[in-house]
């Protein structure tokens, strides 16, 4: 397959340098992974293709620049020696997603900018809080956590993301739920928090159509 392809997949455009292939492909992984999406066949679909797309395009690098990139590669965060038992942290069952993209959601934080030790601890400490949130769908609270993190490191481009994606996801789910006024809000509020993220544009995107296709039915009927 083309890797003109991959690169749309990931919501790139072709050619695209390693880094941009590296931070698409993890904002996807977080956005659509089964443990932040538990149920959602779409959503799972979707992770194993940018994994898939992912995979296909790092197989295609010239020799020496995956090593290169390593010297810069974000901090990997070691578990608690006693974690709590989560969806994330049981062992995964036969069918899912390949390993090592979901061992990359779970496990890489990036330093925020300038931070001290204790706001890099506070940070991989949010970011476990955050995942834990999705999983149980605690949106309002997942909110009150990312919003209280853009407060404290403005200058974090991750922490821009994970607030975007925290919007996003709770838009999603009010959509599912039937809820559109609620859910248009969370949706264009993600958008406004993170306007350049190209991975989150494709996922908006998808949804602000349906969010068009509730508002056309009611006309549809009447006609």
């Amino acid at each position: 397959m083309a890797l003109a392809h991959y690169y749309r997949i990931l919501g790139l455009r072709t050619g695209a340098g390693f880094g941009d292939v590296k931070l698409a492909y993890r904002n996807l992984a977080r956005l659509y992974h089964p443990d932040t999406n538990p149920g959602d066949q779409l959503a799972k679909e979707k992770f194993i293709q940018v994994t898939q797309a992912y995979q296909a395009l790092v197989n295609s690098l010239p020799p020496g620049v995956l090593e290169a990139q390593k010297a810069t590669a974000p901090v990997r965060v070691a578990k608690p020696p006693t974690p709590i038992p989560t969806a994330s942290t049981q062992a995964p069952p036969a069918q899912t997603c390949p390993t090592p993209a979901a061992a990359d959601v779970e496990l890489t934080v990036s330093p925020t900018p300038g931070g001290s030790e204790a706001d890099q601890q506070l940070k991989v400490n949010s970011f476990k809080q955050l995942r834990g949130l999705f999983q149980e769908q605690r949106f309002p609270r997942a909110v009150a956590l990312v919003e209280g993190l853009a407060q404290r490191f403005p200058e974090d481009p991750e922490i821009r993301q994970w607030h975007a994606i925290t919007y996003y996801r709770w838009g999603h789910e009010l959509l599912n739920q039937g809820n559109p006024q609620k859910a248009e809000a969370c949706l264009k509020k993600a958008h406004r928090v993170d306007p350049q993220n190209r991975s989150l544009r494709q996922a908006l995107h998808h949804d602000f159509q349906r969010l068009e296709k509730l508002s056309q039915r009611p006309m549809a009927q009447a006609q």
